[in-house]
Formats: structure tokens, C-alpha cells, sequence
């Protein structure tokens, strides 16, 4: 690398089943061979690296705690029914006549207790939200850190920022964070780019695809990373690679590559090993290979790099927030 450090690399696509963590688990043996690398899977809901990479157990779970669950005081409660008619979670349930907070559902939103007139519901806090696993050292050489979000509970964006955290200790200042993003644009996916070196952007050649790589590249241009595009089973669609091809051209992409389709990959999937260990010698590992090789040759080349594929600007990223029973302004009447 051109300087010391830790270089924050994130593996991204809006749209989930486009070949991720394929990808990520490949670059990690790849990259591990040069660099110190840490992978780290930043979906809290699926997290799925660790069957790629043919993890069974865990050397280390850490117990994640975060967040509240409301409670009713039944002793207090007059049965008002101004909660059940707050909560828009609809975590206030009525069972034989009696209001109930479901933990299931519960965001800890305090909104219950605002408008509870004898104040009878509190919250108990600081429970346990998830666990955060880490393998130090994977068959392949590396370690991963990854996490799960119990059932029901909020904020999987800041369990993420923990996983990340995690993996940069373990780097010790120096090395690769190879981030294995979740699929979409929600809060796993911002607190994956949140802070980050660089985002290979990965997309399959359909519609639908390439809308989502226009939302997550829009995403990677908020917060100002310099982005790489791989379009996985390319030869499916030649005219929709070409029109994404086009498209990073036009918005200064660096076009890392392309993995055609390949039989081979779910049965590497099943065997729960990487392509390029399963199966070294097929066409997706072969085309893995160049994409790992560009990747080196940008890292080796960081800050020529960087300024080349910097946004042009900063751009707000203002989601839009369609409340229940409005009609979403995109969809036709």
C-alpha cells in the first residue's frame, strides 16, 4: 500500500443476490496473500461470509448489548387504551382484556409512555441486541468478524459499526478491512460505507439491478468514496452490461470487470468453500482473479487512484418518506 494505515474496503450492490460475498470471500484469500486483511461481514439480519468461507464455530462471541423494551405496570394500568392507539409499531397488544408490550416488536420509542396518563410503563434497557462472533484465524488464513441481531431488535447499523470497529482492533493500525456489505441502501449498508477507502459497486445485467446500483452509487457520492463497478454473470444480458458499462463511464466508475455466468459457482456455494478454492481453474475464478489483480494494482497506487475516482461533489442523500396510506409519488395513479 502507499502508506500506512488501514485501507476500508467495501463490497456493496442495492440489490441482494448479485454475488457479494462470492466476490468477498474470493478477494480476501487473494488479497490476504499481500496484505494483512481482516474480512468482516456487515450484514447483521443474514450475515452469510462465514458459510462461503466454510466456518462452522466461532472462536470468540461477545454478547452485543443495546436499546429498550417498554413494559406495562399492570398495577398501575387503568386500561385507557392511549398506547395501543400511539404505538405505530403495533407492539401494544390486548390479551384477555390486558395491554401488553410485545419484546418482540418493541422499538423502545418512549412514544407509550408520553401519552400514558398514570405513567405506568417503563423500560428496561441495555439488553442483550445481538452477539458479535469472530474466527481469528479462517481456514485460509485470515480472520472474519461477523455478528447477528436478535429477532425484533432495532439499530443493526450500529451492531455493524461494532463488527467494523472490532476488525480494525484486530488490524492493529495497519491492513485491509474487506467489508462484506448487506444488500439495499438501508442502515447495515450506510454504517458499512460510513468511513470507508473505497466501494466495489456489483451488479448483475438486469433492470432491476441496475436501478439498484444507481441508488447505492448515489449513496457512495454522499458520503464521497471513490467507487469500482464489477457486473457479475455478464454474459446473461450483453445489452444491459453494456448500458451499465456505459453508465460507469459516464459517471467515472473504475470498471473493474466482469464474471460471466458459471455452474460451478453454486456448487462451491454448497460445498461451502470459495470458487477460486473450489473450482481455481473455472471462469468465474479466472475472472476473480483479474478483478483481485486491478485491486492490488489500485492499492499500490492509492492516491492516484482516489483522486481520479473522488466524486465530483458531495451530494445530500434525503430519503424519501412515504407515510401509511399515501401513495408513493413514482407510482402511477
Amino acid at each position: 500500500m502507499s502508506s500506512p494505515g488501514i485501507r476500508e474496503i467495501v463490497v456493496a450492490s442495492g440489490k441482494g443476490g448479485v454475488g457479494k460475498s462470492t466476490l468477498t470471500a474470493s478477494l480476501a484469500i487473494i488479497l490476504g496473500e499481500k496484505y494483512r486483511i481482516v474480512a468482516a461481514d456487515a450484514d447483521a439480519e443474514a450475515p452469510n461470509l462465514h458459510l462461503v468461507l466454510g466456518i462452522r464455530d466461532w472462536d470468540e462471541t461477545i454478547e452485543y448489548y443495546e436499546g429498550r423494551i417498554g413494559y406495562i405496570n399492570q398495577d398501575k394500568c387503568i386500561k385507557c387504551g392511549y398506547c395501543y392507539d400511539a404505538c405505530r409499531f403495533g407492539a401494544i397488544e390486548i390479551r384477555n382484556g390486558t395491554y401488553i408490550i410485545n419484546p418482540w416488536i418493541c422499538e423502545g420509542c418512549y412514544t407509550c409512555s408520553f401519552v400514558c396518563p398514570v405513567k405506568a410503563i417503563s423500560f428496561k434497557r441495555d439488553i442483550i441486541a445481538g452477539h458479535i462472533m469472530v474466527k481469528h484465524r479462517t481456514p485460509y488464513g485470515f480472520p472474519l468478524v461477523s455478528s447477528s441481531i436478535r429477532p425484533g431488535r432495532p439499530n443493526s447499523g450500529k451492531l455493524v459499526t461494532e463488527v467494523k470497529n472490532r476488525g480494525k482492533a484486530i488490524l492493529r493500525g495497519e491492513g485491509l478491512l474487506l467489508v462484506d456489505a448487506a444488500a439495499g441502501i438501508g442502515c447495515q449498508v450506510i454504517s458499512s460505507l460510513a468511513g470507508s477507502h473505497m466501494a466495489i459497486l456489483v451488479a448483475e445485467p438486469t433492470p432491476t439491478s441496475f436501478s439498484d446500483l444507481k441508488r447505492i452509487h448515489k449513496l457512495t457520492r454522499h458520503f464521497g468514496i471513490p467507487p469500482a463497478l464489477v457486473v457479475n454473470k455478464y454474459d446473461l444480458n450483453h445489452e444491459m452490461t453494456e448500458k451499465i458499462r456505459r453508465y460507469a463511464e459516464e459517471w467515472n466508475i473504475d470498471y473493474l470487470g466482469e464474471i460471466p455466468y458459471d455452474d460451478k459457482v453454486p456448487g462451491s456455494i454448497a460445498a461451502m468453500k470459495p470458487i477460486i478454492e473450489a473450482y481455481p481453474d473455472s471462469r468465474a475464478s479466472k475472472a476473480i482473479w483479474k478483478i483481485a489483480e486491478k485491486i492490488t494494482k489500485i492499492l499500490e497506487n492509492w492516491e492516484d487512484w482516489r483522486l481520479k475516482h473522488l466524486p465530483e461533489r458531495i451530494e445530500p442523500f434525503i430519503p424519501l418518506i412515504v407515510k401509511p396510506g399515501e401513495k408513493h409519488p413514482s407510482r402511477n395513479t
